[in-house]
């Protein structure tokens, strides 16, 4: 056994205890959800025992989670660097374990488009918050005002647009990935582009 695969053993050991310990489950309980016994178990934790991959793809399963993410090597791809967009203010960050989803962010200045015609509706879901300045968000026939550190959450099939108030504003959304491909095909000028105030998603 090489020394890196000496450490992702121990790390996948760590995990094991961690989970059963967060979530509250004895060893007893464990071994008996994993079809185990509580001392061949015990011996797992400890490194006592060899790691099998059939017991660790059960034991996955018991803690509610996946055999990927319990020997997945952490030391890998912590540091994710932005996709810019110059044109439209816009960087974003895929997140790496929910490839559906990403993390934007973008600076506006002017407000939100008073054409109702101008407002876009869309599959999916959008949470975002206003790092600073003041953003106002048009939703349907309603009109919400959102602070700076206030956070907003709604449906995109409700036609929508965002944009600031009283000076620029900077907001930081997260996108399911229909909402990120509705907002895309904004930002890319097709349909729907809201030119610096934007249909939010």
């Amino acid at each position: 056994m090489t020394q890196e695969d000496g450490q992702l053993d121990s790390l996948v050991r760590r995990r094991i205890r961690a989970l059963r310990v967060a979530q509250g489950c004895s060893l007893e309980e464990l071994a008996r959800r994993a079809n185990l016994s509580q001392s061949s178990l015990s011996r797992i934790e400890n490194g006592q025992r060899r790691l099998a991959l059939d017991q660790l793809v059960t034991l996955a399963r018991a803690l509610d989670t996946t055999l990927d993410q319990l020997v997945e090597n952490a030391a890998e791809d912590v540091v994710i660097s932005p996709l810019i967009d110059v044109r439209h203010g816009l960087m974003r960050w895929p997140i790496k374990n929910e490839p559906g989803m990403s993390v934007m962010r973008q600076r506006m200045t002017q407000p939100p488009p008073d054409n109702p015609a101008r407002m876009r509706a869309h599959p999916g879901r959008e949470w975002l918050v206003v790092l600073s300045g003041t953003a106002i968000l048009m939703l349907g026939h309603r009109r919400f005002r959102i602070e700076t550190n206030q956070a907003a959450e709604f449906p995109t099939m409700m036609p929508h647009a965002i944009g600031a108030e009283g000076g620029p504003c900077e907001i930081l959304g997260i996108f399911d990935r229909d909402a990120r491909r509705g907002h895309q095909e904004g930002a890319d000028g097709t349909e729907g582009d809201c030119d610096d105030a934007r249909g939010a998603g």
